[in-house]
């Protein structure tokens, strides 16, 4: 198994609520495509992020099993902090890369990012 797709087997493991997300992806996709699978992860994750008040149109109990951003950004900077690169590209193009611009909601998810993280989102978006 590819680094990157035992990333997305890991952060499904570690991060329960993903699991649906995971099932759907793989059943559209015919299996495990990591690029596509966090471009949804960092949407997942920005929404739990802004949380209910942001998202008036959201059902609640639908937002109540919204993986925890917090989890997620924590198992993302562990693996980040290995240094392995078919884990860096996933991470660094379908998540640091896809986070919210300057201005738009959940925006300030990237002063939550761990320290590796951090980094590597100075060098990819210096503007933010």
């Amino acid at each position: 198994m590819t680094p990157d797709v035992r990333l997305v087997k890991d952060l499904v493991a570690e991060v329960p609520a993903f699991e649906d997300l995971y099932a759907t992806h793989v059943f559209n996709q015919g299996g495990v495509l990591p690029h596509v699978f966090f471009w949804d992860v960092t949407q997942e994750t920005v929404r739990s992020y802004v949380g209910p008040e942001a998202d008036a149109g959201a059902r609640a109990d639908a937002l109540a099993d919204a993986p925890d951003w917090r989890r997620t950004l924590r198992f993302l900077e562990e693996q980040c902090a290995r240094g392995v690169p078919g884990i860096d590209e996933v991470v660094v193009t379908s998540f640091l890369e896809y986070l919210p611009f300057p201005g738009k909601p959940g925006h300030e998810i990237v002063r939550e990012l761990g320290p590796v993280m951090a980094a590597t989102f100075a060098k990819v978006r210096p503007a933010g």
